[in-house]
């Protein structure tokens, strides 16, 4: 074999060695690491919160329903006291699907908004804990968020926003142990729940092999 052709050869070589360098250069260099939130992730928390807010919401509705059907009540008398807030005692005789269904779908919101500071509080003070932690931690800010906004705000709210025959329909017709154990349904709900919201961080195909 001639020196000229060994020359080249070893050329060869040397640029395939560089070329091989170049490759993995470029692959840590192009490399997208997943996103890791910095500290606390309030945000996706307070968005898991409020849309596994519903599951509570669905919960504790058919706790009611099913509750008022055993004591002989209508079935959706919950959502005739609810209805109170915007429409008064009018609304304690509604039997029209369409106004039970929007609130229905009122109490589902308001369970949405319940959920965030509920789940916030499990994440807080329960994200290293198992179930029963859980339901301790969720069974505590359930009662905190009744009291408040029972006695905190809508004994006061509702009369303050009805013209004719102001009265705490909503405080005086659901009994203190029905309205606590709503709340208790909806916090247990999203105790069992809450791995649904559990964050992951996303990775790519391509960076899982």
């Amino acid at each position: 074999m001639s020196k000229d052709v060994e020359q080249k050869q070893r050329e060869l070589a040397e640029l395939e060695a560089r070329a091989q360098q170049l490759q993995r250069e470029l692959v840590e260099e192009t490399e997208v690491l997943p996103f890791q939130p910095q500290g606390y992730y309030a945000a996706y928390y307070a968005t898991t919160g409020f849309m596994l807010g519903i599951f509570g919401a669905m919960s504790s509705l058919l706790f009611n329903i099913v509750g008022s059907a055993l004591v002989k009540q209508y079935p959706l008398e919950l959502i005739r006291v609810y209805l109170t807030f915007p429409l008064g005692d009018k609304a304690l005789g509604l039997d029209s699907g369409l106004a039970l269904a929007v609130g229905c779908c009122l109490y589902l919101g308001t369970g949405m908004l319940m959920g965030v500071p509920v789940y916030l509080a499990l994440t807080r003070w329960a994200a290293d804990g198992g179930l029963a932690k859980r339901l301790a931690v969720a069974s505590v800010v359930s009662l905190i968020i009744w009291v408040i906004m029972y006695y905190g705000i809508l004994s006061w709210l509702q009369p303050a926003l009805i013209e004719m025959k102001p009265e705490n329909f909503i405080v005086n017709r659901v009994p203190p142990y029905v309205a606590a154990l709503t709340h208790l349904v909806f916090g247990w709900t999203l105790a069992i729940v809450y791995p649904l919201g559990a964050f992951t961080a996303y990775r790519r195909p391509m960076e899982q092999i």
